[in-house]
């Protein structure tokens, strides 16, 4: 073991980071959430929410990241599934890293922070620089949010439990920067059966009431897409 111990100390361990892109639905827009880095490097940008791994208290880098989401967006029953690792030698100034990155999806009112102008939801079109090589990995997990989303009901994990066929399909318009048609729609949804009514209206009062409907499983995958294209 000694030997073992010695030959890990010859080499040079990387800066080990979990990072969350967190979205969510506002307004008809897809959010992220980003913070502003208080110190170096890349003090003063925007940033996706993360950390560094915390050997002895994470079993794992999903740990990590309900950790992160912990602390950092105050919502523990989240959405969450594995991205990409991110590493090299060029991606962190301060030497080698790794960084495992996670997609959280959840509605605006599971959000729980704090009232900050270094904490922001900001529409994915138009966004500022981002820190290190956040920009990818945004870029990666919308792309995989739009592909996986037209074959799935992952796009529903925006929204809260408990919806109306109108905000779910705004859900998917957006997701899939398309806009549907509300017919089609509603016969694919009614084919791929994954929805149960909960046998309540909505109680919006500028709108006429409309039955709410709530997913059957958290996460369904279907043999064809909800888009203009299945």
């Amino acid at each position: 073991m000694k030997e073992i111990g010695s030959a890990l100390r010859k080499e040079s361990l990387p800066i080990l980071t979990v990072d969350v892109v967190v979205l969510t639905l506002d307004n008809g827009q897809l959010q992220v959430l980003l913070h502003r880095r208080p110190n170096a490097p890349f003090a003063g940008a925007w940033a996706l929410p993360g950390g560094f791994v915390r050997v002895g208290e994470d079993s794992d880098t999903l740990a990590a990241i309900q950790r992160v989401l912990r602390s950092k967006v105050g919502a523990t029953n989240i959405y969450v599934e594995q991205l990409a690792t991110y590493s090299g030698e060029m991606r962190d100034p301060r030497g080698w890293s790794l960084s495992v990155a996670y997609i959280a999806l959840l509605p605006k009112s599971d959000l729980q922070i704090v009232d900050s102008p270094d904490v922001a939801l900001l529409d994915t079109k138009s966004l500022p620089e981002l820190a290190f090589d956040h920009a990818l990995i945004l870029k990666d997990a919308l792309a995989r949010l739009r592909g996986k989303g037209a074959y799935s009901t992952l796009p529903a994990m925006l929204l809260k439990k408990e919806f109306t066929l109108s905000e779910l399909q705004l859900a998917y318009e957006v997701v899939l920067g398309e806009k549907l048609d509300t017919s089609a729609f509603r016969r694919k949804v009614g084919d791929f059966e994954f929805l149960e009514k909960t046998g309540s209206n909505s109680s919006e009062l500028s709108k006429r009431p409309a039955r709410l409907f709530r997913l059957k499983n958290d996460v369904q995958m279907f043999d064809r897409t909800l888009g203009r294209s299945g």
